[in-house]
């Protein structure tokens, strides 16, 4: 039986990172993976849906110019653009595989399954660990109801060589509403199912009805407060989905996006003693398990962090250092940045809009229509909007953002929210001018500056 320092059970974000660290400095690493290496994001997640979104996002941006610079709307060639993805993201395997060779890590092919809290089997053989670190994400939660077999999930939208003329999704969460813009951008009739009242819950509504409007503008139709109830083939590409209120829609495709659940069966945690659920792996505050050996990073956590690429990184860096320096370092999140790529994105970081109007004695809101005064040097972006939110000292504690350029803003008001820089500090600064993010710390610090 093969031994090493730490066995990582995933190949993603969550995993591969910490393992870098800690082969770096001189500890024996071997990462398991029973599907592609690097995980959800690099083969069937982020990295495709940025590639593949890019040029729509600069299509959006030229239509707003039809007219005043632009002579005819932009054209987008899906065909062309998922063969180039197919071309780079396929490319992901070889280049992970090279980096994980030249540095030393073992990568055993198959699904891990816990014999004890110091040995795993793999294929059969036997493999031993003085620590594990499982990150093995989630999977998306199917219905279970007549037709289920003609339902999509995400990971296969993102290796369509063709768009359906008229496509349905199930659910009217991130998934959903990101894809469902894409579909719009490209004339495609779109419809969106939701048991909810609303789309994107945990955004501000004010930012989440824009979207709505504009979509439906573009030809969405939602179906609110209903569920699906069977899908039915009529012919190959043509279904007939039915909803619990009646409703009969014609449809080529079918993608559900109800929900994830957490990798967490099949591998004898229950067995081992880790407490795990559909809702992840339970830890400690050192990110350690009910097995304290046995750490936990990225989605597969029961966590309310935002499960994000970025956040699974952190975590996989703090459990290396975890293991090098025991010191009873506990983790301590900063302020995290999400975003949603709709067209045009809605992000936020740091406290919520939601709780700070909840809390008017501890928060001050301000609310800034910068397209309504800086359209000419923001891209002609008519609805873009800033929420900021102080604190009782004025210091930045979230922000939430309509834009674009969503991202760039968080970015940086992200920094300025972690690093408390305060108005006195922000007016010594000097930034790039005349850019947009220019005009925002500008915005940024005559909020500052309210009493």
């Amino acid at each position: 039986m093969k031994n090493y320092d730490v066995i990582f059970v995933g190949s993603g974000h969550a995993c591969w990172h910490g393992a870098l660290i800690l082969k770096t400095l001189g500890k024996s690493v071997a990462l398991v993976e029973k599907d592609l290496l690097g995980g959800t994001c690099t083969n069937y997640g982020c990295d495709a849906k940025i590639l593949l979104d890019s040029p729509f996002e600069l299509k959006e941006g030229l239509d707003r110019y039809k007219g005043i610079g632009l002579a005819q709307e932009a054209k987008l060639d899906w065909k062309s653009l998922m063969a180039y993805k197919k071309q780079v993201i396929g490319g992901m395997q070889p280049a992970l595989g090279g980096m994980f060779d030249k540095m030393g890590f073992d990568v055993i092919k198959g699904s891990a399954r816990f014999l004890d809290k110091n040995t795993i089997e793999v294929e059969g053989e036997k493999y031993g660990a003085k620590n594990f670190v499982i990150g093995t994400g989630q999977t998306y939660i199917p219905l279970d109801i007549p037709g289920k077999e003609y339902f999509h999930d995400s990971r296969q939208f993102l290796s369509l060589d063709e768009i359906p003329e008229h496509v349905t999704f199930v659910g009217a969460g991130i998934i959903s509403m990101e894809f469902a813009s894409l579909c719009l951008s490209l004339g495609k009739k779109v419809e969106i199912i939701t048991i909810d009242n609303l789309t994107l819950n945990q955004y501000p509504l004010e930012y989440t009805n824009l979207i709505v409007r504009k979509m439906e503008a573009q030809g969405a139709k939602f179906h609110f407060q209903t569920e699906v109830s069977e899908l039915r083939k009529v012919d190959e590409g043509n279904y007939v989905v039915v909803t619990k209120d009646g409703t009969e829609i014609k449809t080529n495709y079918v993608l559900v996006a109800v929900g994830r659940k957490a990798n967490v069966y099949d591998m004898n945690l229950e067995g081992i003693g880790v407490k795990a659920s559909d809702r992840g792996i339970a830890v400690d505050e050192h990110l350690r398990t009910t097995v304290k050996n046995i750490y936990a990073s990225g989605d597969v956590i029961d966590k309310r962090i935002p499960k994000l690429t970025p956040t699974a990184e952190f975590e996989s860096n703090y459990i290396a250092l975890d293991i090098l320096l025991p010191i009873n370092r506990k983790i301590a999140y900063p302020a995290i940045p999400n975003l949603v790529f709709t067209l045009p994105r809605i992000g936020q970081v740091g406290v919520s809009v939601k709780e700070a109007d909840a809390n008017k004695d501890t928060y001050r809101v301000e609310r800034v229509p910068i397209g309504q005064t800086m359209a000419w040097g923001n891209k002609n972006q008519l609805e873009e909007s800033i929420i900021f939110i102080f604190d009782k000292r004025n210091y930045l504690v979230g922000a939430a953002v309509y834009s674009d350029d969503a991202g760039s803003y968080l970015d940086i008001l992200t920094l300025i929210i972690n690093e408390r820089i305060g108005a006195r500090k922000l007016s010594k600064m000097i930034f790039s001018f005349p850019t947009q993010t220019y005009g925002v710390i500008s915005m940024l610090l005559a909020s500052m500056l309210k009493k």
